[in-house]
């Protein structure tokens, strides 16, 4: 049985074990080797560091240090799967306003933290690479700044190439499989899928993967064979595949409505997937794959801090490290809730770029955003790894109050938790091998886990 402490850490009972803990009865043995793992608590110094484990799982927001940011809603696409409620290319009123422009590059300005993120998002960005330009010289001096341009690679005129050119800035944008399934899910057209492909491997070759990456929109009824779309990233340098299921936001919430309750078969291609990436690093070690969710939620169990996955920080504030700010200057606490209010489901916003966000409307946010307290989460062994996701409750349900169980967020993680902790305990030298590199351990003989 699997044993997890307030602070993360864990061990694998066997049967004999778990009898003497059951009964109470641990023997020398038993206790000497909780003794050596943190995980038997005796008064004083080790009461004390029980303590700090468990206050390093915890998320303190620091400074403003990550911007999504959309310049326009108006996009060159129409996907039936977007998250996002975009406007035609053609329309107006969808781009910032110079006036919006002024108050976020002063926020941009004022940014104290030494690092800072800002990820352009759209609509399509690249439709005003003017204002991208704007925001990056804007950011105040000695400041780290790295810049992210998610962009559907349609159109890479000079003024977007003479940005991308710029070290400080990486491209993120999707690729859905095989030219067949990314031509049907995103742009239904073939000719606009050959100009991404082609856009997309003149990059390539222009910068090399490390400056690109790519992710897939999977519809969860309908999901590609694992080695096709293996095959579509390993082919171009591109070893992280983070699968990702239709979103039920935006335009997505009609035209893809199954998305809203992910059933057993999708959890199921997602650990067959992450199994198949096993055997083939095992098989050809030379280039190692990952799938970047599970890879993430390996980091969360051995690194207690890495919590900058907004999904699963506890708790998860709001509106202090990280926002969103929209094409007509209002504030958002996630992407997510950006796709909502556009939706007209719910407005989420939680002020706007001329009068702040440390309001009533993030505040009342902020107090629900914990797992804390919650009956089932204080009796789940992945708590301490785990989070809260707020917008995902209220996209699918119209609430937050619904028990954890009956809620796709739970479903979802519950069983990528147990994939993990299987897998972590495995004697399988083709597993360990990938989980090592994962974790960006050095060298084949590294224990992952604890067990008795």
């Amino acid at each position: 049985m699997l044993h997890v402490d307030d602070g993360g850490r864990f061990f694998l009972a066997d049967d004999g074990m778990q009898a003497r803990l059951d009964a109470d009865e641990l023997d020398s043995g038993d206790a000497a080797f909780l003794a050596r793992t943190g995980l038997l608590r005796r008064p004083g110094l080790q009461t004390h560091v029980a303590t700090f484990t468990a206050a390093r799982r915890r998320c303190t927001a620091g400074p403003l240090d990550y911007l999504i940011l959309v310049p326009t809603l108006r996009c060159n696409l129409a996907c039936s799967y977007c998250q996002v409620s975009r406007a035609d290319v053609g329309s107006r009123r969808h781009d910032w306003s110079e006036e919006r422009l002024a108050a976020v590059l002063a926020i941009i300005s004022g940014l104290e933290a030494r690092a800072v993120k800002i990820e352009f998002q759209g609509g399509e960005p690249t439709l005003r690479p003017d204002l991208i330009r704007r925001v990056i010289d804007a950011v105040p001096p000695g400041v780290d700044a790295t810049f992210v341009v998610c962009t559907n690679l349609q159109e890479i005129g000079p003024e977007v190439l003479s940005v991308f050119d710029r070290e400080d800035v990486q491209i993120s944008t999707s690729l859905d499989g095989a030219a067949a399934t990314h031509g049907r899910q995103r742009t239904g057209a073939v000719d606009r899928t050959d100009i991404f492909l082609s856009n997309l491997d003149f990059l390539l070759d222009r910068y090399g993967p490390g400056k690109i990456s790519a992710l897939p929109t999977i519809d969860p009824v309908s999901p590609p064979p694992a080695s096709e779309l293996i095959g579509a990233f390993s082919s171009r340098g591109l070893h992280s595949i983070y699968l990702r299921p239709i979103n039920y936001q935006g335009f997505a919430r009609k035209r893809h409505p199954h998305a809203r309750d992910l059933n057993a078969d999708w959890r199921r291609y997602h650990e067959e997937f992450v199994r198949t990436l096993i055997a083939r690093n095992w098989a050809d070690r030379t280039v190692v794959l990952e799938e970047s969710y599970f890879s993430l939620l390996l980091r969360r169990i051995f690194r207690p801090g890495q919590d900058r996955h907004v999904d699963l920080r506890n708790p998860n504030p709001v509106g202090r490290d990280y926002v969103v700010i929209d094409h007509d200057g209002q504030v958002y606490p996630t992407d997510e809730a950006r796709m909502l209010t556009r939706s007209g489901v719910i407005d989420l916003a939680i002020g706007d770029v001329e009068r702040g966000w440390d309001t009533p409307e993030r505040a009342a946010l902020d107090a629900a955003s914990t797992n804390d307290g919650d009956p089932h989460c204080e009796a789940c062994a992945y708590k301490p790894f785990c989070g809260r996701d707020l917008v995902d409750d209220v996209a699918r349900y119209g609430r937050i109050d619904l028990p954890r169980p009956e809620t796709e967020f739970c479903r979802r993680h519950l069983h990528l938790f147990d994939l993990a902790f299987e897998l972590i305990h495995s004697d399988d030298e083709a597993v360990l091998f990938s989980l090592r590199r994962w974790l960006g351990l050095a060298g084949d003989d590294a224990r992952l886990a604890m067990r008795r």
